[in-house]
């Protein structure tokens, strides 16, 4: 039954993840979070920065991590051919028949009008992200985080993996950072 769920579930992201593995990342919070509750928002957001600092396809990540967490192996498997399955299919019935229609207008039309929808999908999920960290962080955290990942992804170039990489690394070495100050007063202290 498992297997079956972690199926359909990644095939509707695959199916209907059309615009590449941004705009799949609404859906498969929809199926993984609110549909089947294989994990929480707070886990979720953390596969995703994750599934961001790594190279490759962020679908794919996502799938295959959140199908081996779910059901090992072969959720893995299972969850990693559910999503580029979609994919195979509509480039084989695309390229072999809409090949000869390709310049006309009802095809770029088609392509123009799901852009918004993609839009607001990820307008809807960044309100939600940032939330989530509005709530955990604090405003001003929230912002400054905001603030400086667009200065140093936009501005400067610098990729988002190594972003997303520095403030991981930033929020592993502050606890113990903290832990030596505590110590180091507490030895004072005594």
């Amino acid at each position: 039954m498992i297997h079956w769920q972690i199926f359909i579930a990644f095939f509707r992201v695959g199916m209907l993840g059309y615009g590449g593995g941004p705009s799949s990342i609404p859906l498969f919070h929809k199926e993984v979070v609110e549909k089947y509750k294989w994990m929480n928002d707070d886990e979720f957001a953390d596969v995703l920065a994750l599934g961001n600092a790594l190279p490759g396809p962020i679908a794919t990540k996502m799938a295959g991590y959140i199908g081996y967490r779910v059901a090992g192996i072969i959720g893995m498997i299972n969850a990693v051919l559910a999503t580029i399955t979609p994919t195979i299919i509509i480039l084989i019935v695309i390229l072999t028949s809409l090949a000869s229609f390709k310049d006309e207008p009802w095809v770029a039309g088609m392509t123009k009008a799901v852009v918004p929808v993609v839009g607001v999908m990820l307008a809807v999920l960044t309100v939600d992200f940032f939330e989530k960290s509005r709530i955990n962080l604090g405003w001003m955290k929230s912002i400054a985080l905001i603030l400086g990942s667009f200065f140093l992804m936009e501005w400067l170039g610098i990729h988002p993996g190594i972003v997303i990489g520095g403030v991981l690394l930033y929020a592993l070495l502050s606890p113990l950072q903290q832990n030596v100050e505590h110590t180091h007063k507490k030895g004072q202290a005594e």
